[in-house]
């Protein structure tokens, strides 16, 4: 693992002392492979390509040996409850009797702390029998699709070339039917700048679904994202994303009544108004999230395979080793510490407690590992910045600011 605090590329850095969070939430990885090749899969299409050395699907030894330690850690520390995500690869690859069978052995080792399950899928599997046995096992469901056909098109398609429009769309309609729609969480749409951001609005509206999250490309300083220029810190007016973003937000805010959910517009909302929790992306909550490969082993945050071979691995496994065992590692130490672990022009930043530094994987620099603000933090500021001056001229119009807010005071009408 290379960037990691106190190996060599950060001989001087370490970590102050701090209370390890506990584990309540997992990606488990039943399927290695995909139905699809996405040109910007950060599992495929990266640097790390430890995906050609996992065996295809999860094996039943490796579900009961992750279900004992999910029990022991939720034992140990007490948890009531813990959260899995199915990833892949494509996870519907696994089949029906794979993942039922894993989702009624995680919950049966588990018992009597609870199991929230979901999977996160590109849908064009996603057909009525199998839609019965994802809401039958009580398995809540993301699709991944960019909007409208034009802009999906760009970067999801077959391996042959053919569009996953039709089929993504199909699973999205199927799981919008009265009897399923209840576990439908909604869409993840990667941000694609050659595609205009209200074209990619329509076609998201057009679908019908409860959710969108935006999802940033991933990059590191090194491999900078689609668009970037590196070097570009708060001030600078080279924000493309945020230029996107913002075309989004204003149509999203302006709304009468909001049609569908946007997770990374509400989490900033909800941070600016004084909230403390969201997910990693944003915020400073410490993280508490480990990935599960199809072999049994812990790795970090996947994203990080943009950053070079090995850069998620762990060393650990189920078999082996306790899930307090990564709470030692310096990385999992450091995504915990909030403040204290980011860059000295991070902690320094009005808009920090917001931000949180970015996605972890973004903070990436040959020489200084991960203690650098994100690659993209010029659009990060822009963006925050928009939102909090939209959110203060609201609360203004109705008499209150967003300092009494975050003291606990209530707007009153105007």
């Amino acid at each position: 693992m290379t960037g990691a605090p106190g190996l060599p590329d950060e001989p001087g850095r370490r970590l102050a002392p701090h209370a390890p969070q506990p584990i309540r939430e997992y990606i488990v990885k039943i399927a290695s492979r995909c139905n699809l090749d996405c040109s910007y899969c950060y599992v495929y299409h990266s640097a790390d390509q430890s995906w050609r050395r996992q065996p295809r699907f999860m094996t039943d030894e490796t579900v009961d040996a992750l279900g004992d330690r999910l029990a022991e850690h939720a034992h140990t520390h007490d948890l009531a409850s813990m959260r899995v995500w199915l990833h892949g690869g494509e996870p519907l690859l696994a089949g029906p009797d794979r993942l039922r069978r894993l989702v009624e052995t995680l919950r049966a080792r588990l018992a009597p702390a609870t199991l929230s399950v979901a999977v996160q899928t590109n849908g064009v599997l996603l057909d009525d029998a199998l839609a019965r046995c994802l809401v039958g096992a009580d398995i809540h469901v993301g699709i991944s699709l960019d909007g409208d056909q034009a802009t999906n098109d760009l970067r999801r398609l077959f391996p042959d070339g053919r569009s996953s429009y039709d089929g993504a769309r199909a699973g999205i309609e199927t799981m919008l039917r009265p009897e399923f729609r209840s576990h439908l969480l909604g869409v993840l749409c990667t941000i694609q700048l050659d595609a205009p951001p209200d074209r990619v609005w329509e076609g998201i509206l057009d679908l019908g679904v409860p959710a969108v999250d935006f999802l940033l490309p991933h990059g590191t300083w090194e491999h900078p994202p689609p668009g970037i220029r590196p070097g570009r810190l708060p001030g600078d007016a080279d924000t493309p994303y945020a230029d996107w973003l913002r075309e989004l937000f204003d149509r999203w805010f302006d709304a009468p009544a909001q049609p569908v959910s946007v997770r990374l517009f509400e989490d900033l909302l909800h941070l600016l108004l004084g909230g403390t929790g969201s997910w990693e992306g944003v915020g400073l909550s410490p993280v508490a999230l480990a990935v599960v490969e199809t072999d049994g082993s812990y790795e970090q945050i996947d994203p990080l395979k943009a950053v070079g071979e090995g850069a998620a691995a762990t060393g650990l496994n189920v078999v082996d080793n306790p899930v307090d065992d990564l709470l030692a590692l310096p990385a999992f130490r450091e995504r915990q510490l909030g403040l204290a672990a980011l860059a000295p022009q991070c902690r320094g930043c009005d808009l920090v407690a917001v931000c949180g530094g970015g996605y972890y994987p973004h903070r990436h620099r040959e020489g200084s590992g991960f203690a650098n603000p994100s690659v993209y933090c010029a659009d990060l500021y822009a963006l925050i910045s928009h939102i909090q001056r939209r959110a203060a001229d609201a609360l203004a119009r109705r008499g209150s600011t967003l300092a009494a807010v975050r003291a606990g005071g209530q707007p009153t009408p105007a």
